[in-house]
This record gives structure tokens, C-alpha cells and sequence, in this order.
């Protein structure tokens, strides 16, 4: 799953993981500074060097430098049985699908860039981070749309939670 920030990515996901035992979220990591009030498993929070040894050690599946910060996604470990789950930047969806042409990508919208705004808020993000992260989804929208199998616009999370399960299923080997 990709989109800008302020979708409601990890939103989603958690209630995607939590009803669907057989999805497996993969943890990225990232060197932004934790929030105030998110969850210590948002991400993996680590510092610029580990990060950067793990980049040279080839541990990644993908990972960028988004806004000054790194994000990434280790290399996954197969699951059995489980579907792994990315929750990914733009530029890393892009990155996977160069190399997993077969991943299934949800490309997420907000309801309206009013609406991102107030939520980007609403986590706390500074003003200048707010910002930066709109003029940003300007830019991303674009590509996440071109790759996207699927897009999905976030205006209700039961919906939109449902509405993924289903694109989720329809991936799934019948029987």
C-alpha cells in the first residue's frame, strides 16, 4: 500500500492486519524522530548510520530519503502461508514493482487535500512538515497512479477497509 502522507496509510493497515490473520505486515524502518503519542511499532526508529550500514549490507527491499529522512522496508522474510503487507512511499512502491512486477500495489488518495491537511495536523506534524508533505503528494500522485493496480480513496475507513480486503481476496488463490 502507497500514497501520500496524511491518507491514513497506517490506519488501514492495522485494521487490514488485525481482521485478516492471514496478512503479515512488514515493520519499515525509518530515522524520523517518533511522534508524540505514536506507537513505538509504527516503525522500527533507528539512526542515520545503522540505517546506512543496513543500505550498504543490501538489507533492504526498498527504501528513499523522504523529506531528509530515511524510510525503508528490510527484506522480508517468507511468511508461510501469510501475504506480506508494505506500507511504502511512493518511491519505494516503485522501487518493488521494478523488481516484484507480480506485487499488487493500493495506491491510497485523502478525500480531498483539505482533508489530508487536517489530518497531517492532527498527528502532530509541524507546520513546516505539513507542508513539505502536501507539495509532496503533488508530485507523488502522479507516479502512485501510473503504477497503482488499485486506487483507493480514504474518505470513510470502513469502507475503504473493506474495500481492500476485497481487492485483496480477489488476489487470493481460490479454493
Amino acid at each position: 500500500m502507497s500514497g501520500p502522507g496524511g491518507v491514513g496509510k497506517g490506519t488501514i493497515v492495522n485494521a487490514l492486519v488485525e481482521r485478516d490473520p492471514k496478512l503479515w505486515l512488514s515493520r519499515s524502518w525509518t530515522t524520523r524522530g517518533q511522534r508524540p503519542g505514536e506507537s513505538d511499532t509504527a516503525y522500527v526508529f533507528t539512526d542515520r548510520d545503522a540505517f546506512e550500514s543496513r543500505i550498504e549490507a543490501g538489507g533492504f527491499l526498498e527504501w528513499t530519503n523522504f523529506l531528509g529522512n530515511y524510510y525503508g522496508t528490510p527484506t522480508p522474510d517468507p511468511v508461510d502461508g501469510r501475504d506480506v503487507v508494505l506500507e511504502i512511499e511512493v518511491d519505494g512502491a516503485s522501487q518493488v514493482k521494478a523488481v516484484h512486477p507480480e506485487a499488487v500495489l493500493i495506491f491510497v488518495l485523502p478525500p480531498s487535500r483539505e482533508e489530508q491537511q487536517r489530518r497531517l495536523r492532527g498527528r502532530g506534524d509541524p507546520e513546516d512538515k505539513v507542508d513539505q508533505r502536501l507539495q509532496k503528494a503533488l508530485d507523488e500522485e502522479p507516479v502512485g497512479l501510473a503504477i497503482a493496480n488499485h486506487v483507493v480513496v480514504n474518505d470513510d475507513l470502513e469502507r475503504t477497509v473493506q474495500e481492500m480486503m476485497e481487492i485483496i481476496a480477489a488476489y487470493r488463490p481460490k479454493g
